[in-house]
């Protein structure tokens, strides 16, 4: 089954009214509303996607001429027509890249990531393990994304993330950190967004 979020805030409160699988979406609603990502017709691709709340913000914003492709080890109940779902390990990017070319994909216009790693409760090994997977997505958006695309990935701060930082601005366009209002007190994590060159 899905995981499932327990509504103990007033955003899980209020995806639960509205019907969004997590609090998460409010996340993307806020990118979406600084960064302009969404419009009808585009082409998304949503790596760590389970439960689906994001997905289910694309679905309704890119509208029935978009497509989406939603990825994540967890199965995802089904959004939408215009969504397709798979199981599938995003560091295996050639896997990945396979997919894509089966849904006669070779270039998206948006890579979004919401990815975090399973928590050991070690400060530093969750941040690594979260540069690892930014990282792979990095990669993938590297491969996938059209010229001018954006990319939009939650990485932890920590020890590793200026270098990280830094390796992105050196070959991405337009590399910005934000913090998300929605994103929970005590939470180390941002939102990067850059665009291909």
């Amino acid at each position: 089954m899905p995981k499932r979020y327990t509504p103990n805030d007033k955003w899980s409160q209020k995806a639960q009214e509205e019907g969004y699988r997590a609090r998460s979406v409010y996340k993307l609603e806020e990118l979406d509303t600084k960064f302009r990502l969404l419009q009808p017709g585009m082409t998304v691709l949503d790596l760590g996607a389970a439960p689906g709340s994001w997905l289910q913000y694309v679905a309704q914003k890119i509208g029935p001429q978009g497509k989406a492709i939603g990825m994540d080890l967890s199965e995802i109940e089904p959004i939408a027509d215009n969504v397709s779902l798979y199981v599938q390990d995003i560091t295996d990017v050639d896997g990945v890249e396979e997919i894509l070319k089966n849904e006669s994909m070779d270039a998206v216009d948006l890579v979004l990531s919401d990815l975090a790693p399973k928590t050991s409760g070690v400060k530093d090994v969750d941040q690594w393990r979260s540069i690892e997977l930014s990282q792979s997505v990095r990669d993938i958006a590297d491969r996938v994304l059209r010229p001018k695309g954006t990319c939009v990935m939650k990485v932890f701060r920590g020890a590793d993330f200026d270098e990280f930082l830094l390796e992105l601005k050196q070959v991405w366009d337009h590399v910005k950190v934000y913090v998300a209002h929605t994103s929970r007190d005590r939470s180390r994590e941002v939102y990067i967004v850059m665009q291909k060159r």
